[in-house]
């Protein structure tokens, strides 16, 4: 596997287009969990979790396409612990890597109990989405600038899990 450039030259790839650094795509969303967002339980529903993923992977990649972006896929998506009515979600998103078109973009969920201030892991997700114009036509975005050792090992990661995908639609036989 393509070990990332550190810079290239000047942060550039090969159209000219600057890198910009993982901390430039960098978002944290926090919303107050409300009984019309919960089940029966008061436990903030799975769908409504879902769509914040796919809002916070969004956020994250237009700060680093300054693009239109659409979502292509999730990954895998488990339910770890309940977030319950009155507790804060807090989604923490941030690009793992750049390919052509498209990006990765790690999103993990946590809840937040407002009065002691404790967080659980309550939900991980990888997002894949497409840097497109204004027609809906993908194009290239620019490259990712790895400013850590936990950026490189996110990237490494996000070729593996990529390599999966690409495994799994010529599986279904879906266009990879």
């Amino acid at each position: 596997m393509a070990q990332p450039k550190k810079n290239g030259k000047n942060g550039q790839n090969g159209n000219g287009m600057r890198g910009r650094p993982v901390s430039v795509s960098r978002t944290e969303m926090v919303e107050v969990v409300l009984p019309q967002d919960t089940n029966v339980l008061e436990n903030i529903l799975g769908g409504r979790v879902m769509h914040l993923v796919d809002i916070a992977a969004a956020v994250a990649a237009l700060r680093h396409s300054r693009s239109h972006v659409v979502t292509a896929s999730v990954d895998h998506v488990d339910f770890r612990n309940p977030i319950r009515v009155g507790e804060l979600i807090v989604l923490q998103a941030s690009v793992n890597r750049v390919f052509h078109t498209s990006m990765e973009v790690g999103v993990k969920v946590l809840s937040e109990n407002t009065l002691t201030g404790e967080r659980k892991h309550t939900t991980s997700a990888y997002v894949t989405m497409v840097s497109v114009d204004s027609e809906g036509r993908p194009h290239a975005g620019p490259p990712l600038i790895l400013e850590t050792a936990e950026d490189r090992r996110r990237w490494r990661d996000a070729g593996t899990r990529r390599e999966m995908r690409i495994a799994h639609e010529k599986r279904v036989g879906k266009k990879a």
